[in-house]
């Protein structure tokens, strides 16, 4: 058992998959950590909505292929209603096409199925915390993957790119390239504050969650290139 994280009260969590197997895997790993709370579980995307919507779990362990409504649908429905809900994506393949699309959905993160159990406590409660957990290069290997559909031509230049400051601009594409802010500090020879600072002003700004849709964003709207 993994060290707990101090907490006034457990992490609820709901499951949702539609291979009730690896469910009670799931449950049987959560269910030994004392700050994790398994609430409800899920069999389907729609029933995850569902559920979200009535018991509000911390997070969502998303299965991103499920009958009725797939994880990403499902995803965008969850955020759309703006529940307080956090989504964890799980996936049987790294490179997923579905991967992008969830975290365009506004999802925080994704692992894959076989990830160690370590890992997937770990990853809960840092999303919990309202990090995301996707590592920046893990997610340009993914985004440099389905190149061909960036920058996306249907979306609207993000309104609030106008407002970030030419060092902000700077951060955020230091951030879509991979590099971590201790990284970004070196890059720009300043400290690691006030990159922390930097990459605050460009989320609130941009109306974004986390690093994750940051880094989306940039590749989506031209910011940063494939592959550059």
């Amino acid at each position: 058992m993994t060290e707990a994280t101090p907490s006034r009260r457990p992490i609820r969590i709901l499951l949702a998959d539609d291979q009730p197997l690896l469910r009670t895997g799931f449950r049987m790993v959560l269910g030994a950590e004392t700050d994790l709370d398994i609430v409800a579980e899920a069999g389907d995307g729609a029933e995850a909505v569902d559920l979200s919507r009535r018991l509000l779990p911390d997070v969502v362990l998303m299965d991103i292929r499920m009958p009725r409504m797939d994880g990403v649908t499902a995803t965008r429905a969850i955020l759309d209603a703006r529940l307080p809900v956090r989504v964890l994506i799980l996936t049987t393949f790294d490179l997923d096409e579905y991967v992008v699309g969830s975290l365009r959905a506004g999802a925080s993160g994704f692992l894959a199925k076989d990830v160690p159990a370590e890992d997937l406590v770990t990853a809960i409660r840092t999303v919990a915390a309202g990090d995301a957990v996707v590592a920046p290069r893990i997610l340009r290997r993914l985004l440099d993957r389905f190149a061909e559909s960036l920058p996306d031509p249907a979306a609207s230049p993000p309104k609030g790119l106008s407002t970030l400051t030419e060092r902000e601009r700077e951060v955020l594409v230091q951030v879509a390239r991979g590099l971590s802010n201790a990284e970004i500090a070196r890059a720009l020879s300043v400290s690691e504050t006030t990159v922390k600072t930097h990459v605050g002003h460009v989320l609130t700004k941009l109306g974004l969650r986390d690093r994750v849709q940051a880094v989306v964003l940039a590749y989506e709207s031209g910011l940063v290139r494939p592959g550059a």
